[in-house]
């Protein structure tokens, strides 16, 4: 149990179509339940200590913003509305002029914001206010005390993980420029700044010291991309960023998620392939914490393995997440449900997923929420508006927006992604007593 696996890249390639597989994908378009892209500020804004999220919205986004996060009112979160009012969507105003004494006045209040991120919603958008136009002209009447980005956390046509895609991918642009002969890993994707230590002491004690994050924790520590950059993806939604990061010359590494131990290995492995570390460089650098992983996902199998699990589209997780509770949990997929399928970042996930488990791509809820009820599951992953009225009809629910908000990634939070799927269980059955 305790032996250590060989160093293996995947063998999918950036290129290789999930058919590839020889799976079938259920691909649906219709009526969907989407929850709001701005939700993404929440994990942001605690990541990137000196930048500020100003979203230009209505009075029912800064609710969400403050439901979502419990946010107090004397509390002074880094994100914040500029409220659109009755007579900014009836064009009575100018909206360029509201906005800019808003900007004036909160730097005037926050000296200490360095990055400004103006974020569209859909109010915004419905009146098409141009805020990459407000952005330019604001960051060249404060720069360089403040750079100020925009970027879209609409939900019209997003899922709100795709709020943190819009953000970094604003962000790859202005990123420094690397020197050309220079090799370095960047491990892409919001992480908690314990897992983010966790993984950076992986890499050096592997022999791996040139290793970046995107985002960074400061402004002025963002990562320099170049020709010689390999990125690792730590979220699997980041489909524009990536795009953005390969027109700078960056290649991506492809990998499973570090999800539970075998994912968090493979992804390790993918980035000590290329770099050509020792093998037992590496088996040395992963030997604790993997035996630490192994031992607490022991805890949960008992009670999960053998469990049913049907996963609607929410996150863009719903793919690695039950690669790991089948794989190392012995739970059984019986839909795994996505907003989008990125083939390139999912090959070498669909490749380790039982053929059983039905794939589906997009999503017509009414006909999802039929088959969920037809094979009852013991656990079924949504968000928040079906969760509710599931529990009413018997089903066990678990929230997805949840899985995002918990860090979740690497060895040492391997038992805790697994206790999350343990206590809805143990919730029923105390409600059952």
């Amino acid at each position: 149990m305790n032996e250590m696996a060989p160093i293996q890249a995947p063998t999918a390639g950036c290129a290789t179509p999930a058919s590839a597989t020889g799976r079938e994908i259920l691909k649906e378009r219709g009526q969907r339940e989407v929850f709001c892209g701005l939700t993404g500020i929440i994990w942001l804004h605690r990541k990137i200590q000196d930048a500020f999220f100003l979203i230009v919205g209505s009075r029912t986004c800064a609710h969400l913003m403050q439901s979502a996060a419990g946010v107090m009112i004397f509390a002074e979160p880094r994100f914040g509305t500029a409220i659109m009012e009755e007579k900014d969507l009836a064009g009575l105003t100018d909206a360029n002029e509201e906005l800019d004494r808003v900007v004036a006045r909160l730097l005037e209040r926050r000296p200490d914001i360095k990055l400004l991120f103006l974020v569209g919603s859909c109010p915004s958008e419905v009146i098409k206010l141009d805020l990459s136009r407000a952005a330019e002209r604001l960051s060249a009447q404060y720069s360089p005390d403040v750079r100020i980005l925009n970027y879209s956390g609409s939900g019209i046509e997003t899922t709100f993980t795709e709020g943190e895609d819009a953000c970094l991918a604003s962000l790859v642009p202005t990123l420094p420029e690397a020197a050309p002969e220079r090799q370095s890993l960047l491990v892409v994707g919001t992480l908690a700044d314990v897992v983010e230590d966790q993984f950076r002491r992986l890499f050096t004690a592997m022999g791996l010291d040139d290793v970046q994050f995107l985002p960074a924790r400061n402004a002025n520590t963002m990562p320099a991309i170049g020709p010689g950059t390999r990125v690792l993806l730590a979220q699997p939604f980041l489909t524009e960023t990536m795009r953005a990061l390969q027109r700078r010359g960056a290649e991506h590494l492809p990998a499973p998620f570090p999800l539970g131990e075998e994912g968090t290995t493979a992804w390790l492995a993918a980035a000590a392939t290329h770099f050509g570390i020792d093998q037992s460089a590496f088996d040395a650098a992963i030997e604790a914490p993997r035996n630490r992983a192994r031992k607490a996902l022991g805890r949960y199998r008992e009670q999960l393995a053998g469990k049913s699990l049907f996963l609607f589209p929410d996150s863009q997780l719903e793919i690695p997440l039950a690669r790991f509770l089948q794989r190392e949990i012995g739970m059984q997929p019986l839909e795994v449900g996505t907003p989008f399928l990125n083939k390139a970042f999912m090959a070498p996930e669909l490749e380790q997923l039982t053929e059983t488990a039905v794939v589906s791509e997009g999503q017509d809820v009414e006909r999802q929420l039929d088959r969920c009820r037809d094979a009852r599951p013991d656990i079924t992953v949504c968000g928040l508006g079906l969760a509710n009225p599931l529990e009413v009809e018997g089903l066990t629910t678990k929230w997805s927006i949840e899985l995002v908000f918990t860090p979740i990634q690497g060895y040492d939070q391997a038992g805790d992604l697994a206790e999350l799927f343990a206590r809805p269980l143990v919730r029923r059955t105390r409600l059952e007593v």
